[in-house]
C-alpha cells in the first residue's frame, strides 16, 4: 500500500531542485527568496502552489488567513497521531499522508521541521515480539492459536522501547521522505540540552544548518534516558519551560527556533469548551490568552504524556514567544489527508491560537444571534413585521444621500479591478433606490397572512384535529457578490418570514453593505429584534461559512455561476438553494411575428446581458433561413454590437460563418449570442434539454397550440410565450423581490420570493388520546376527514 501511495508522489531530485530558490545563508534577516515564476503542481490530490514567503518574526498571525504567509513551521505529531489504536505499532497509512504534506510544504519554499512520538510505540511492537520467539512462540503456532493467546508477555518498560524504537521509525521516516526526494535528519533531545546555554547553541546551529541544506530535522525527546520531568517547574515565563512530553518539546522549540507556525495534531478536533463527547461541547474556533479559565479540561488521550491541558499551556507559551499555534485532528480518515495544507492555507481547521480579539463577534455567535433574532421574529404580529419593512423602505430613501456617498467609495475604490458588468452591478442610483422602496413596500403587503398559514386540517377522530401550518425555514445564509441592493431585498423577505439572516457580502461593497444594515438594524430595532439580521464581516472565508451546519438551515448564493458551483461543492451537509448557470434559450417559430423577434431577442440579450435570465442561446426554425425575418434579427444584433457564435447546423448554412460556437452549453454574461437552427419545435425542446440550464426558456410564435406544447414540454423554472427572458424576476413576478432563482426541484423553484422561505410543521391537538385507542380491539376509530382551511387575506 505504502510503496503506492510513494508513487503518486515522486518527483526525480533534480526537478525538484530547478523548481526551489538557492539556499542562501538562513536567518530571519536573510531568508530565503521565493521564486519570481510560480509553478503549480500536484502529489495526489494536494496542489502545489509556489507562493512568497517572507516576514519578520516577533509577533504571531493575528488571524488564520496570514498563515499562508508562514515560512517556517513546526508539526508535532501526538502518540495517537503517530500510532494504531492498538497502541501497538505505527499508523503507517496515516504517517505516509503526513509525510506527503510536509513534503508538498518543503517544496513550496517553506522549512518544516517535525516533533515526533512513536518511538515506545514502535518498539513495543518489535520487543513484544522477540519474547514472543523466545518463548519459542514457534512451537505454539504448531500446536494450535489458543496456546499463543495464553502467553502471557510481561509489562514492558517506556526507556527499554524507546531505546528499540528509535532507529527504526527514522529508518521509516527517511524511506517515506526519500519519495519526494527529501533528506531527513533526526535529532534526539533532553530537557537537560535546553537548560545548558552550550547545548542550546549547538542545537540551534544544528537544526539552522539542516534548514540551510533542505534537510527535514525530525526531532524527538530521548526517551531512553530522559529524566522524570520536574513537577510544577514548566510553564514559568517566556525563557522556561520544562522539556517533559512533545508538548512541551514542541512549544520550546518553535520559540527557539522562531517559529512562525505550530501545528499541533491529536485525537480531537480541537480545543472544546467542556469535555469533548459531553453534550454541550464546542469547538472554540480561536482561543485568546485568558481564555482557560472558561475551558474544563477532560482527560488525557489513549497514549501518550500530555493531555489537551498540556497541550494548550504549551500552545500559549509558543504564543506568548511570537509563535502561531493550532491545534487540531490528525487521526480523523476524512480530514487527515490534508489536515496540516488545510492549516496552512488559512482555512477553519482545529483550534487557532491569537493573540489579538476581534472588536465584534464571530460568525457563530452572530449565527446564534440571528437564530435567536429569528424566533422572536417569528413571534411578532404579522402588522409589526410589515411595520419594521415598511420603515426600511422609508430609510432607503430618507438616507439616500448617505447610502449613495458610500457607493461611491466602493465605485471608486473598485474602478480599474472589476470589469463593467460588475461595476454596473456593484452602482446604485437614486431610481434603483426608489425602486428598491416599492419592492420592499410589495413584501411587507405579502407578508400579513405568511408565518402561521394554515394549508391543512384534518379531523383525525372525535376532538383530534391536526393542522399543518407555514413556519420560518430558520437560519438563511446568502452570499452575494458586486450587488449590494441584495441586502435590503433579501433582509426585507427574511423579516416579512421570521428567519434568521446571516449576510456575507463581497469586499467590493463594504461600505454600500456597511450602511444597508445598519439601517436594516436600525428598522428592526423598533420592535427589538435588531440580531435578527447579521451582516459577517470578520475574515470568514465563503467554504468556512459553508461548513456551519449546525448554525445554518439554507444557503442562497447570489453571483456568478462559479460563486454558486463553489458553494454547491463546499456545503457540508445544508441545502443549497440557487442555480449554477443561466443558460437561457429563445426558440424563434416558424410562425414567429417578425416585429415581436427583434424586440423579444433585443431586450432578452441587450437591456442587461450580465443578469443570469439574459438570453444565451436563440434558436431559430429552419424556415426562417434566408427570410426578412432573420435578415432583421442579424441587422438588429450587429447594430447593438452583439457579438455572434454560430452552432454547429448553422455555421454548416454558411458560406463566411462567424467565429463557431465552442460549447452549446455557456453562459456568456455579455453581449456574445450563440445562433443554432434546428428543424422542428421538438427538436428545439430536445435542445434546451441537452445543453441548458432549467432556468428561464422561451417561445417565440404566433400559433397558440404550438406555443402550449412548448410551455407543457420544456422542463424548465420558466417557460414563456412571446415574452423576454428577463421576466424571469421576483420583482416583476409581483412577488416584491426575490432572493434568487432557483433551478433545483425540491421546495422552491424559479424566482424565490416570501413562500420559497418557509416551511411546514404539524400542530396535533387532542385529548388524553392514546394510539393504543385505535386498535383492533380499541374504543375509537380513525375518521381523518378533511376541514375547511381559514381564508387567507386577500389584501
Amino acid at each position: 500500500m505504502l510503496s503506492q501511495v510513494f508513487r503518486s508522489g515522486f518527483q526525480p531530485f533534480n526537478q525538484r531542485l530547478l523548481l526551489r530558490a538557492p539556499c542562501t545563508a538562513l536567518s530571519r534577516s536573510n531568508p530565503v527568496q521565493p521564486l519570481a515564476i510560480r509553478h503549480v503542481r500536484s502529489w495526489s490530490n494536494i496542489p502545489f502552489i509556489t507562493v512568497p514567503l517572507s516576514r519578520a518574526h516577533g509577533k504571531s498571525f493575528a488571524h488564520r488567513s496570514e498563515l499562508k504567509h508562514a515560512k517556517r513551521i513546526v508539526v508535532k505529531l501526538g502518540s495517537a497521531v503517530v500510532t494504531r489504536g492498538d497502541e501497538c505499532g505505527l499508523a503507517l497509512g496515516r504517517l505516509a499522508s503526513i509525510v506527503e504534506q510536509v513534503s508538498v510544504l518543503q517544496n513550496q519554499g517553506r522549512e518544516m521541521m517535525l516533533v515526533t512520538s512513536g518511538a515506545v510505540a514502535f518498539g513495543r511492537q518489535r520487543l513484544r515480539h522477540e519474547i514472543l520467539l523466545s518463548q519459542s512462540v514457534r512451537q505454539a503456532l504448531h500446536s494450535g492459536q489458543n496456546q499463543l493467546k495464553e502467553m502471557a508477555i510481561p509489562v514492558l518498560e517506556a526507556r527499554a522501547c524507546a531505546a528499540a524504537g528509535q532507529s527504526g521509525l527514522m529508518a521509516l521516516y527517511e524511506a517515506m521522505f526519500t519519495q519526494y526526494s527529501i533528506c531527513a535528519a533526526q535529532i534526539l533531545v533532553t530537557n537537560l540540552d535546553f537548560h545548558d546555554e552550550q547545548k542550546r547553541r549547538n542545537l540551534n546551529g544544528t537544526l539552522h544548518e539542516l534548514l540551510r541544506m533542505n534537510i527535514v530535522p525530525i526531532i524527538n525527546t530521548n526517551d531512553a534516558v530522559v529524566p522524570p520531568a520536574e513537577p510544577n517547574s514548566d510553564l514559568q515565563g517566556v525563557n522556561v519551560i520544562s522539556v517533559k512530553d512533545n508538548d512541551s518539546l514542541a512549544a520550546r522549540l518553535a520559540v527557539e527556533m522562531k517559529t512562525d507556525l505550530l501545528i499541533v495534531l491529536s485525537d480531537v478536533e480541537g480545543l472544546f469548551d467542556s469535555p469533548p463527547g459531553s453534550d454541550d461541547a464546542k469547538l472554540i474556533d480561536i482561543f485568546y490568552p485568558g481564555d482557560q479559565q472558561s475551558v474544563t479540561f477532560g482527560t488525557k488521550s489513549r497514549v501518550g504524556l500530555g493531555g489537551m491541558e498540556a497541550k494548550v499551556k504549551a500552545a500559549l507559551w509558543a504564543l506568548q514567544g511570537g509563535t502561531s499555534v493550532v491545534i487540531a485532528n490528525g487521526t480523523h480518515p476524512k480530514v487527515s489527508g490534508h489536515v496540516i495544507t488545510d492549516i496552512v492555507e488559512g482555512k477553519k481547521v482545529g483550534t487557532f491560537f491569537s493573540e489579538v480579539k476581534p472588536a465584534g463577534p464571530t460568525v457563530e455567535q452572530q449565527g446564534e444571534m440571528a437564530r435567536s433574532g429569528g424566533r422572536m421574529l417569528a413571534t411578532l404580529e404579522p402588522e409589526q413585521r410589515a411595520e419594521i419593512i415598511h420603515h426600511l423602505a422609508d430609510l432607503l430613501t430618507d438616507q439616500r444621500d448617505a447610502i449613495l456617498l458610500a457607493n461611491k467609495k466602493d465605485l471608486e475604490e473598485a474602478e480599474g479591478r472589476l470589469a463593467a458588468p460588475l461595476l454596473k452591478r456593484l452602482s446604485l442610483s437614486t431610481s434603483k433606490l426608489n425602486s428598491l422602496a416599492i419592492g420592499l413596500r410589495q413584501i411587507a403587503a405579502s407578508s400579513q397572512d405568511s408565518v402561521g398559514r394554515v394549508l391543512r386540517r384534518t379531523r383525525i377522530a372525535k376532538n383530534l384535529e391536526l393542522e399543518q401550518v407555514t413556519v420560518p425555514i430558520g437560519v438563511l445564509l446568502v452570499i452575494f457578490e458586486s450587488r449590494p441592493d441584495c441586502l435590503p431585498q433579501v433582509a426585507a423577505l427574511a423579516i416579512a418570514s421570521g428567519n434568521g439572516l446571516l449576510l456575507k457580502g463581497g469586499k467590493e461593497a463594504a461600505h454600500s453593505n456597511r450602511i444597508l444594515h445598519l439601517l436594516t438594524q436600525e428598522a428592526l430595532s423598533i420592535h427589538g429584534v435588531k440580531e435578527a439580521v447579521q451582516l459577517v464581516n470578520t475574515r470568514e472565508e465563503v467554504e468556512d461559512l459553508c461548513r456551519l451546519d449546525k448554525i445554518i438551515d439554507l444557503i442562497i448564493p447570489r453571483g456568478s455561476s462559479q460563486l454558486v458551483r463553489d458553494i454547491q461543492k463546499a456545503a457540508k451537509g445544508i441545502p443549497v438553494m440557487g442555480h449554477s448557470e443561466g443558460i437561457c434559450h429563445m426558440y424563434v417559430d416558424s410562425e414567429a411575428n417578425v416585429d415581436k423577434v427583434t424586440r423579444l431577442v433585443r431586450d432578452s440579450k441587450c437591456e442587461y446581458p450580465a443578469a443570469c435570465n439574459a438570453l444565451e442561446t436563440l434558436l431559430i426554425h429552419r424556415d426562417l433561413l434566408r427570410t426578412p425575418l432573420f435578415d432583421q434579427i442579424i441587422d438588429m444584433l450587429r447594430v447593438e454590437q452583439v457579438k455572434i457564435h454560430a452552432g454547429p447546423k448553422f455555421a454548416s448554412y454558411l458560406t463566411f460563418s462567424p467565429s463557431e460556437v465552442k460549447s452549446l452549453r455557456t453562459e456568456y454574461g455579455d453581449l456574445e449570442l450563440c445562433i443554432e437552427v434546428v428543424d422542428s419545435i421538438q427538436e428545439a425542446i430536445d435542445h434546451i434539454h441537452k445543453y441548458g440550464s432549467s432556468h428561464t426558456d422561451v417561445i417565440v410564435t404566433e400559433d397558440e397550440k404550438t406555443a402550449e406544447f412548448f410551455l407543457h414540454h420544456v422542463d424548465s423554472a420558466c417557460v414563456f410565450w412571446n415574452t423576454s427572458t428577463r421576466f424571469s424576476d421576483g420583482y416583476r413576478f409581483g412577488l416584491g423581490a426575490e432572493v434568487g432563482i432557483s433551478t433545483s426541484r425540491i421546495h422552491a423553484r424559479g424566482p424565490v420570493g416570501l413562500e420559497g422561505l418557509l416551511t411546514t410543521k404539524w400542530l396535533l391537538r387532542g385529548q388524553d388520546h392514546v394510539v393504543s385507542d385505535f386498535s383492533e380491539h380499541g374504543s375509537l376509530k380513525y375518521l381523518h376527514e378533511n376541514l375547511p382551511v381559514p381564508q387567507r387575506n386577500s389584501n
